[in-house]
This record gives C-alpha cells, structure tokens and sequence, in this order.
C-alpha cells in the first residue's frame, strides 16, 4: 500500500473513532446503559510544409541513430576539433556540457547533498548520456545534431560569482556545404536557477525543433524506491490544464499540444523547459507537443519536447533545481503546481493551509533560530493551545450531551414505533436542553486539515529534507528506529485511558477501541515521515492535560440528578 494510501486510511481511522465514539457510545452516567500547434494530429498533417510529429521516424522517438539527412544531403562528420567537456559553475550549480551535440552532462545542485551517497545531488542519472541534444526536422527530413561537434564560446566555460551578472554560453554547427548552420545559447544568472536559451536556424524559413529531455532525473533520496515512486513527467496544456504521468506508469505515446510546459519532477527537485522566454508567452513560441517514447532502463520514458521555429530563431527557458515554492511561482504559468499538495479532491482545501503552516514554520526557524526539529514540537504545543478554546467547547458539549443522555434513551424507548414523533421530540430536546450529538466533534475536526496538509509538507517541502534532529537523521524519511510511532501510539492509549475511566460504566466496544486503535495507528505511521510523527506525538502529549482536566469534569457529574422530560 502507498504511503498515501495508508495515511488516508489513517486519518479515516481516526475520523471514524472521533465520530463514531460521539454518535455511538456518547459518555454515559449511571443512569444511561451506554489532472502553437497540435502536435501528432492525423499523420497527414502538414503545418506550414512541416510534418507533425507522428511523420518522424520512430528512432526519433527511441533516440536510436537515424539515418541523418539535412534539407539536401546526408551531414558528413563536422572538421571541427575533437569533443570536450565545458563546466559553467556558479554558487548554486555546477553544469558540464560537451560539444558534442552542445548537450548537457552533468547538473550538481550545490546546496543540496545527495541522501544516498556522497557529494551534491546530480540531476543527470549515471549512464545515460546527455540531455538537452536537439535535432531539427524540415519537411520529411531530420538533421539529427545529438552527436555533432560544435564550437563553443567562450571556450573556457564560464565561473559565476555571487551578485554578478548573468553570462552566457555559445554553441555552434556549420554545416560543410556552407547552407545550414545551427546555434543554441544558454544565459545563466548566478543567484538563479532558470536557464535563458535562445538561438538560431539558418537555412530554412521554417522548421521544428525537437528537445530531448531525457528519461528523468538521478536518484538523490535515501529511500530510492520511494523516491521512483514520486517520478513522473508533467505538462501544462494551454487548454486542458496540468497533468502528471508517474514513470513507473507512463507508456510510449504522442502528447499534442500547445503546452505552456513540460518538466520532469520527483520528490523534490524539478527540471522543467518553459516555453518562450517570459511568463507572457505567444501563440507562436507555445511547445507543439511531447514525444514520450520506450526507454532501455526500466520504469522510465523518453521525453522529447517539440517546437515550431518560425523566422530563424527560437527561445525557451529551463529551470533546473529545487521544488520551492516561491521559486517555482516566480516562474510563472503555474509552475508551482509541477508537484502539487495531496490528490485533486483535496487540493483546493489543503493549499491554503499548506502556505499557512510553511509560513508558520519558516518563521519560527527564521526568528527564533530554532531547527526544524524543534520548530515542530513548537508548533505542535501551539496549535493545542491555539485550538484550546474550541476543544474546551467541544469538551463541555460532550458533557451536556452526557447529562442528557438519560432522555435520549427514554425518548427513543417512548417513541420508537413513531418516527415522526420521535424526530418531533428530539427536535424539542435540543432547543430545550442544548443536546447535539455532533457539538462535541465537530470543533475537534479542525485539527485535521492541518494534520494532512503536514503530511504532504513533509512529503514534497525541501526546506525539511536531509534535516536531521536528535537520533533522526531526516525529518521528511521514516523514523529509523521507529521511537516515535510508538511514543505517538502509547500517547492516544493514554488519552483514551484517561477519558474511560472518568466514565463510571464504559462501553466494551470503547474498551476494545481503546486496545485495537493505538496498535492499528502505529502499523500505518511506522513508515509516515519522522517529522510527522513528531507533530503528533507531541500534540498528544500537550494534549493530556486537557483530557485529565476534561475526565475530573465528568467525574462530578456522576453524582447528578438528570434532568426531566418536560411535559407537552
């Protein structure tokens, strides 16, 4: 079972305990027995002389070598000097490209290290080659470049220093016969992750341009196989909106355009190609589609990106670096949704209180100084303390629910056989005497948004990977030594403990919920986050006094006289 899946039966769990202990065995007294142009449209199709994309050859899909041809004959070896790698370094990356085919080798994100060996997270898998190689397509013929020398300027690389300006990075191909050439242009800012490419196309008027993204990116995570879990290739249609392919499920097809853009995202980083050079992009820079073919290495694709490049030049942008946020919103055409928050249904709900909590979180790290560790034992105490009143409130309803009890019974047992009468009275129980068997749960609800907007915190959030605190070595893993699902486990016994034996005659299906529930809670968080564990665990802690406080109320109740059914 996914670590989602078992989460939500988590919280079903626990909802249907909260609510069924309320509905079903209410504390009793005495008395009472208790998801440009079309890309891949019919094969026929030709847009402005230029074939759609189901025209190419199937081994530009697979990325096997085509027989390379250019708009007048086959492109002989360029005689330009033998390939070399270049390195552009800056204080948030290090990128190696090679002049052969003016691809990219290597992306190291350095602030980040890699949690499943040493040195910084690499986006590039080992073995797979480079990403970024570019062919170019012209009526039926394909100018396979992948493997082309280019020149390059400056030919030393680039080295980016903190506060610079941004510096750029040529390729380019001439081709022999003096008829075509082929340019690309990667601009790169120092304090930025977004690449500005630009280049040109001499030779033709009009052709389209296609992008190999590759097959995804590296794994960086202690826990690889949940990590290939998270994989996934995603793309914003102009019209149909964003939708995210896990790899793991993804098969060979052709996704039409226009796109706004494509992107390769796991847990929590992202390499992403924009379309045009701005969040205003034109009809005529729009990404024509995606093709996504076979891949040798298992659960994964190649992704192609395709382009029409009209008057010579084309341009988009690349982003390539961590799932933040407010990075990500920056970039605009809703990139902050790559890798969003929870399933669809839930995501209009937890979004708001995601950007709530992160805040919350930041802030008492920022300002306070406090690890990330602390910061949630912090925020566990404080939301009890901010949620008190209303679970005073709740806690008083249960009570009044409790004194009343005795008339519900005798209600029902009056006028079982009168549906309407019984409605009737029941009605004029709860004007007269307050009683509501949902009053004393409902302000206890709340808590729960926070609750599964935490989790997909600690599931996507970068802020909180590889941070580790006492014996855990990262908040967003499983706790290792599995400490704190236990202290959260024997923490919900003894609330319930607590509650039970404030009441004179429990229930026995309250003492079986008691022994069953903690035990089935610790099974499904055994492998949830160490940081949300740590958020529960200490809310149940800080929430023990409240519950001794709320059973010495009911223990005085025990000697109450119950109120009277008023006559008619």
């Amino acid at each position: 079972m996914k670590t989602e899946a078992r989460f939500f039966l988590a919280v079903l769990l626990m909802l249907g305990v909260l609510v069924g202990t309320n509905r079903l065995f209410p504390p009793e007294v005495p008395e009472v027995p208790a998801d440009s142009a079309a890309v891949g449209e019919e094969p026929s199709g030709e847009v402005g002389g230029l074939p759609g994309i189901t025209d190419v050859p199937a081994a530009e899909v697979t990325g096997a070598d085509p027989e390379p041809v250019t708009p007048q004959e086959a492109a002989p070896a360029n005689p330009t000097p033998v390939t070399r790698d270049v390195v552009v370094e800056g204080p948030l990356f290090r990128y190696v490209f090679t002049t052969e085919g003016a691809r990219l080798a290597s992306g190291q994100m350095a602030e980040f290290d890699a949690l499943n060996r040493g040195g910084p997270v690499e986006l590039i898998p080992d073995g797979v080659g480079a990403y970024l190689g570019q062919k170019v397509v012209v009526g039926s013929d394909t100018l396979d470049l992948t493997r082309v020398p280019f020149r390059v300027e400056p030919e030393a690389g680039l080295n980016l220093e903190t506060g610079g300006a941004a510096e750029s990075l040529r390729f380019l191909y001439d081709h022999p016969s003096g008829n075509f050439s082929f340019s690309v242009e990667y601009t790169f800012t120092p304090d930025d992750y977004t690449i500005g490419v630009h280049g040109e196309v001499i030779g033709v008027d009009r052709s389209l341009l296609l992008t190999d993204l590759g097959i995804g990116l590296a794994y960086a995570e202690s826990d690889s196989s949940l990590e290939a879990r998270s994989m996934a290739y995603v793309y914003n249609h102009q019209a149909d909106g964003i939708r995210s392919v896990l790899l793991e499920k993804a098969d060979p097809t052709v996704v039409n355009g226009p796109l706004l853009w494509t992107a390769f995202r796991n847990k929590f980083f992202v390499a992403a190609l924009l379309a045009g050079e701005g969040e205003d992009v034109a009809a005529d820079d729009l990404l024509g589609g995606l093709l996504v073919g076979p891949s040798d290495i298992q659960d994964r694709v190649t992704v192609t990106a395709a382009q029409t490049v009209a008057g010579g030049s084309y341009a988009y942008r690349l982003y390539l670096g961590p799932q933040q946020y407010a990075l990500l919103s920056s970039l605009g055409q809703g990139m902050e949704e790559v890798n969003p928050y929870g399933w669809r249904l839930f995501r209009p709900i937890i979004r708001p209180f995601v950007s709530v909590i992160m805040t919350v979180l930041n802030f008492l790290h920022e300002q306070l100084n406090l690890s990330y560790g602390w910061v949630l034992v912090v925020f566990g105490v404080a939301m009890r303390v901010v949620l008190f009143p209303l679970n005073h409130k709740a806690m008083r309803a249960q009570l009044r629910n409790m004194a009343v009890q005795p008339l519900v019974t005798e209600i029902q047992a009056k006028y079982k056989d009168n549906p309407e009468k019984l409605n009737k009275e029941m009605m004029r129980l709860y004007k007269e005497h307050g009683f509501n068997p949902l009053a004393g749960c409902l302000p206890m609800l709340l808590p729960w948004p926070v609750l599964i907007a935490l989790f997909f915190v600690f599931q996507n959030t970068i802020e909180l990977r590889g941070v580790p605190f006492l014996w855990l070595p990262d908040l967003s893993a499983k706790d290792p030594l599995y400490i704190l699902p236990i202290i959260m486990a024997l923490s919900m016994f003894l609330i319930q403990w607590v509650s039970m034996r404030s009441i004179e005659a429990p229930n026995p299906q309250m003492k079986m919920m008691m022994y069953i529930m903690p035990p089935m809670m610790l099974v499904i968080f055994l492998n949830l986050p160490s940081g949300l564990n740590l958020y529960y665990a200490t809310a149940n802690v800080a929430t023990l006094p409240q519950q001794i406080w709320i059973a010495g109320e009911r223990k005085k109740m025990r000697g109450q006289t119950p109120p009277k059914l008023s006559e008619d």
